[in-house]
Protein backbone atom coordinates (compact mmCIF):
# COMPACT_ATOMS: atom_id res chain seq x y z
CA UNK A 1 0.00 0.00 0.00
CA UNK A 2 1.45 3.36 -0.97
CA UNK A 3 -0.11 7.15 -0.07
CA UNK A 4 1.14 9.89 -1.96
CA UNK A 5 1.21 13.60 -0.15
CA UNK A 6 0.84 16.88 -2.54
CA UNK A 7 2.46 19.49 -0.50
CA UNK A 8 1.14 22.35 -2.12
CA UNK A 9 2.56 25.06 -0.41
CA UNK A 10 5.66 27.39 -1.33
CA UNK A 11 7.88 26.02 1.38
CA UNK A 12 9.21 22.93 1.02
CA UNK A 13 9.91 22.20 4.78
CA UNK A 14 7.69 24.32 6.07
CA UNK A 15 4.78 24.04 8.48
CA UNK A 16 2.65 21.72 5.53
CA UNK A 17 5.80 19.63 5.27
CA UNK A 18 5.43 19.43 9.43
CA UNK A 19 1.72 18.31 8.93
CA UNK A 20 2.72 15.68 6.31
CA UNK A 21 5.06 14.22 8.23
CA UNK A 22 2.82 13.93 11.29
CA UNK A 23 0.60 11.83 9.24
CA UNK A 24 3.13 9.29 7.52
CA UNK A 25 4.84 8.86 10.68
CA UNK A 26 1.41 6.72 12.03
CA UNK A 27 1.29 5.45 8.21
CA UNK A 28 4.84 4.25 8.46
CA UNK A 29 3.82 2.53 11.73
CA UNK A 30 1.73 0.65 9.55
CA UNK A 31 4.05 -0.36 7.33
CA UNK A 32 2.40 1.79 4.50
CA UNK A 33 5.19 3.03 2.15
CA UNK A 34 4.53 6.98 1.25
CA UNK A 35 5.35 9.43 -0.75
CA UNK A 36 5.80 13.73 -0.68
CA UNK A 37 5.65 15.50 -3.89
CA UNK A 38 6.20 19.26 -3.00
CA UNK A 39 5.14 22.17 -5.10
CA UNK A 40 8.11 24.48 -3.77
CA UNK A 41 9.52 26.11 -6.64
CA UNK A 42 7.27 24.71 -9.56
CA UNK A 43 4.44 26.55 -11.36
CA UNK A 44 1.93 24.45 -12.12
CA UNK A 45 -0.31 25.64 -15.09
CA UNK A 46 -4.14 26.06 -14.86
CA UNK A 47 -6.43 23.47 -16.82
CA UNK A 48 -6.33 24.71 -20.35
CA UNK A 49 -10.37 23.30 -20.96
CA UNK A 50 -8.94 21.43 -24.25
CA UNK A 51 -11.14 18.23 -23.74
CA UNK A 52 -8.03 16.16 -25.19
CA UNK A 53 -7.60 13.92 -21.33
CA UNK A 54 -10.44 12.31 -22.75
CA UNK A 55 -9.55 8.82 -23.21
CA UNK A 56 -5.70 9.26 -22.34
CA UNK A 57 -6.06 8.93 -18.54
CA UNK A 58 -3.78 12.25 -17.78
CA UNK A 59 -3.17 15.71 -19.77
CA UNK A 60 -1.85 16.27 -22.44
CA UNK A 61 -0.03 19.24 -22.11
CA UNK A 62 3.59 18.98 -20.52
CA UNK A 63 4.70 22.57 -19.61
CA UNK A 64 4.87 21.47 -16.06
CA UNK A 65 5.04 18.29 -13.60
CA UNK A 66 1.25 17.80 -13.48
CA UNK A 67 1.64 14.81 -15.65
CA UNK A 68 4.14 13.40 -13.33
CA UNK A 69 1.89 13.96 -10.21
CA UNK A 70 -1.18 12.54 -11.77
CA UNK A 71 0.57 9.29 -12.90
CA UNK A 72 1.79 8.85 -8.96
CA UNK A 73 -1.93 10.05 -7.69
CA UNK A 74 -3.83 6.99 -10.29
CA UNK A 75 -0.82 4.33 -9.14
CA UNK A 76 -1.25 5.40 -5.37
CA UNK A 77 -3.54 3.88 -2.67
CA UNK A 78 -4.47 7.20 -0.76
CA UNK A 79 -3.56 10.50 -1.64
CA UNK A 80 -2.85 13.34 1.26
CA UNK A 81 -3.60 16.82 -0.41
CA UNK A 82 -1.97 19.23 2.13
CA UNK A 83 -2.13 23.23 1.75
CA UNK A 84 -1.19 26.28 3.72
CA UNK A 85 -4.13 28.93 3.65
CA UNK A 86 -3.79 31.79 1.68
CA UNK A 87 -6.49 34.35 1.32
CA UNK A 88 -8.77 31.96 2.76
CA UNK A 89 -8.12 29.20 0.61
CA UNK A 90 -5.57 26.42 -0.74
CA UNK A 91 -2.88 28.01 -2.54
CA UNK A 92 -2.16 28.90 -6.58
CA UNK A 93 -0.53 25.92 -7.10
CA UNK A 94 -2.82 23.00 -5.22
CA UNK A 95 -5.83 25.18 -6.63
CA UNK A 96 -4.57 24.19 -9.83
CA UNK A 97 -3.32 20.56 -9.25
CA UNK A 98 -7.43 19.76 -8.43
CA UNK A 99 -8.91 21.62 -11.45
CA UNK A 100 -6.84 19.24 -13.82
CA UNK A 101 -7.09 16.25 -11.73
CA UNK A 102 -10.66 16.96 -11.71
CA UNK A 103 -11.02 17.30 -15.88
CA UNK A 104 -8.76 14.65 -16.41
CA UNK A 105 -11.05 12.49 -13.69
CA UNK A 106 -14.13 14.19 -15.47
CA UNK A 107 -12.79 12.75 -18.45
CA UNK A 108 -11.61 9.48 -17.68
CA UNK A 109 -14.33 8.26 -14.88
CA UNK A 110 -13.33 5.53 -12.27
CA UNK A 111 -9.73 6.69 -11.96
CA UNK A 112 -9.66 7.73 -8.34
CA UNK A 113 -12.47 5.50 -7.44
CA UNK A 114 -12.05 3.40 -3.89
CA UNK A 115 -8.90 5.66 -2.90
CA UNK A 116 -8.84 6.81 0.02
CA UNK A 117 -8.28 10.60 0.66
CA UNK A 118 -7.10 13.19 2.96
CA UNK A 119 -6.78 16.70 3.25
CA UNK A 120 -5.10 18.78 5.68
CA UNK A 121 -4.15 22.34 6.14
CA UNK A 122 -1.81 25.19 8.04
CA UNK A 123 -3.06 28.49 8.73
CA UNK A 124 -2.30 31.60 10.36
CA UNK A 125 -6.00 32.34 11.93
CA UNK A 126 -9.39 31.39 9.67
CA UNK A 127 -9.84 30.67 6.07
CA UNK A 128 -8.85 26.58 6.81
CA UNK A 129 -12.88 25.19 6.34
CA UNK A 130 -12.49 26.41 2.92
CA UNK A 131 -9.40 25.09 2.09
CA UNK A 132 -10.52 21.85 3.25
CA UNK A 133 -13.44 22.04 1.81
CA UNK A 134 -12.00 22.48 -1.37
CA UNK A 135 -9.33 19.59 -1.45
CA UNK A 136 -12.07 17.17 0.03
CA UNK A 137 -14.46 18.08 -2.62
CA UNK A 138 -12.06 16.38 -5.04
CA UNK A 139 -12.38 13.35 -3.08
CA UNK A 140 -16.20 13.60 -3.05
CA UNK A 141 -16.45 14.03 -6.52
CA UNK A 142 -14.34 11.22 -7.89
CA UNK A 143 -15.50 8.48 -5.91
CA UNK A 144 -13.37 8.57 -2.98
CA UNK A 145 -13.34 7.63 0.84
CA UNK A 146 -12.83 10.66 2.53
CA UNK A 147 -10.91 10.01 5.99
CA UNK A 148 -11.59 12.13 8.87
CA UNK A 149 -10.30 12.85 12.37
CA UNK A 150 -11.32 13.94 15.60
CA UNK A 151 -11.70 18.00 14.14
CA UNK A 152 -10.73 19.88 11.41
CA UNK A 153 -7.60 18.93 9.47
CA UNK A 154 -6.27 22.08 10.71
CA UNK A 155 -3.12 23.29 12.69
CA UNK A 156 -2.77 27.19 13.40
CA UNK A 157 1.08 28.51 13.06
CA UNK A 158 2.42 31.62 11.28
CA UNK A 159 5.94 30.62 11.11
CA UNK A 160 7.92 27.53 10.06
CA UNK A 161 7.66 25.41 13.14
CA UNK A 162 5.15 27.17 14.36
CA UNK A 163 2.66 24.28 13.97
CA UNK A 164 4.21 21.92 16.55
CA UNK A 165 2.71 24.64 19.22
CA UNK A 166 -0.65 23.75 18.46
CA UNK A 167 -0.77 20.26 20.43
CA UNK A 168 -4.55 19.76 20.00
CA UNK A 169 -4.16 20.24 16.03
CA UNK A 170 -0.92 17.94 15.75
CA UNK A 171 -2.77 15.35 17.77
CA UNK A 172 -6.05 15.61 15.20
CA UNK A 173 -2.73 14.56 12.47
CA UNK A 174 -1.58 11.54 13.78
CA UNK A 175 -4.85 10.44 14.51
CA UNK A 176 -6.06 11.59 10.76
CA UNK A 177 -2.57 9.11 10.11
CA UNK A 178 -4.27 6.02 12.18
CA UNK A 179 -7.52 6.52 10.59
CA UNK A 180 -6.11 6.98 7.31
CA UNK A 181 -4.08 3.36 7.86
CA UNK A 182 -7.11 1.32 9.17
CA UNK A 183 -9.03 3.00 6.31
CA UNK A 184 -6.71 1.14 3.77
CA UNK A 185 -5.85 -1.91 5.45
CA UNK A 186 -9.47 -2.75 5.69
CA UNK A 187 -9.97 -1.68 1.43
CA UNK A 188 -6.72 -4.01 1.14
CA UNK A 189 -8.24 -6.54 3.52
CA UNK A 190 -11.56 -6.10 0.72
CA UNK A 191 -9.82 -5.86 -2.27
CA UNK A 192 -11.21 -2.99 -3.40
Amino acid sequence: MKVIAVNGSARQNGNTAILINTVFEELHREGIETEVISLSGQVIEPCKACWACGGKGNCIHRKDIFRDIFEKMKEADGILLASPVYSANISANMQAVIERAAVVCDMNPGLMKHKAGASAAALRRGGALQAIDAMNHFFLNHEMYVVGSTYWNMVYGQLPGDVEKDEEGMNNMRNLGQNMANLLKALHREGI
